[in-house]
């Protein structure tokens, strides 16, 4: 008699799936944040992209909530080395918020309440590559994951996706941000496996 049943593959492992370069595979969601948690209502948000010419674009919470949203699957990688699978998220595309936008600039640096900052190329925001993310699993984005809204950029390490996402100030000139200021990689990709400064 077999002791397992026709059919039953098991638990998936991590070298089923294909993952970053040192990640391994979690179900649940970890939460790593520098300080404490903002409490953010959403009667109080703002979201303001500035650019390089000091042109400010503003939104608050029912502007946002406006503008057309979508519904994606993504998976995610951290820097402390675990990658979540087929993670289910609602937000604004930031090609919608940049629409009206006029810039020659070619970095960002984004801005959260509670002071965090953090640094990418605009080339990364754009082309249905980032959002600004409200929603997750079907539920509004708790404060521990970055709620009311985040800066969600799935194809690069997961910091550069700033929680309490409340500005995106554009430059000519790249500017590290919080992690990148203290060796952080400054691009962080993670299919090359870039931690830190040197890798």
């Amino acid at each position: 008699m077999a002791l397992v049943s026709r059919g039953f593959s098991g638990r998936r492992r991590d070298d089923d799936v294909k993952l970053p370069p040192g990640q391994y595979l979690t179900e649940d969601f970890p939460v790593l944040s520098a300080g404490p948690t903002p409490q953010v209502r959403t009667e109080r948000w703002e979201f303001t992209i500035t650019t390089e010419t000091g042109e400010e674009h503003r939104w608050d919470w029912a502007a946002l909530r406006a503008l057309p949203a979508e519904h994606f699957t993504t998976d995610l990688h951290c820097v402390t080395k675990w990658s979540k699978l087929g993670t289910m998220w609602e937000g604004v595309s930031l090609d919608t918020l940049f629409a009206d936008v006029e810039t020659t600039a070619d970095y960002a640096l984004a801005h959260s309440y509670g002071g965090y900052t953090t640094n990418l190329p605009l080339e990364d925001l754009l082309d249905g590559q980032a959002w600004i993310a409200f929603g997750y699993g079907g539920e509004d984005l708790t404060a521990e994951h970055g709620g009311p809204a985040r800066l969600l950029v799935p194809h690069l390490y997961l910091w550069k996706s700033a929680k309490w996402l409340r500005g995106i100030r554009l430059v000519n000139e790249d500017t590290p941000g919080f992690w990148e200021g203290v060796g952080y990689h400054n691009y962080g990709d993670p299919w090359r496996e870039q931690r830190y400064w040197g890798d």
